[in-house]
């Protein structure tokens, strides 16, 4: 069963999607430091100086040791950025990877093998001109 494992574990299938994977992860945090540290504080400056992540709809104040309940919406919107990024990055990289791959010439079909019916229909009309001569 180890040997089995083993042989599973290092296919380059496998190997493959683990590295995809870890650069995934690096690509996404990435991407949530250029929405969170860059994009929206250039967004807040445009809104009159609101920063997205303290937007939010206070549902019961905070009471002494209890927190306050709070929809924060600014943080959804962050997210959803960082999603919309992240999708149309990963979009763009498919589309080249593809882009790439159409550009390998194809192998040109093989001639179709003509079938028996159209063989003997051949040889009959070479014997019918042979004996016009």
């Amino acid at each position: 069963m180890l040997k089995e494992f083993k042989e599973f574990a290092l296919k380059g299938n496998v190997m493959d999607l683990a590295v995809a994977v870890i650069i995934g992860a690096a690509f996404g945090k990435i991407i949530t430091s250029l929405v969170n540290d860059l994009l929206m504080p250039v967004v807040g400056i445009f809104l009159g100086g609101v920063s997205f992540a303290d937007l939010k709809y206070v549902i019961t104040p905070a009471n002494g040791d209890v927190a306050e309940a709070a929809l924060r919406y600014g943080a959804f919107i962050q997210s959803m950025v960082d999603f919309l990024i992240i999708a149309f990055s990963i979009f763009m990289i498919i589309r080249l990877l593809t882009s790439r791959k159409k550009k390998e010439p194809e192998a040109e079909p093989a001639p179709a093998v003509p079938s028996k019916e159209e063989l003997l229909l051949g040889e009959i009309r070479d014997l019918l001109k042979a004996k016009q001569l």
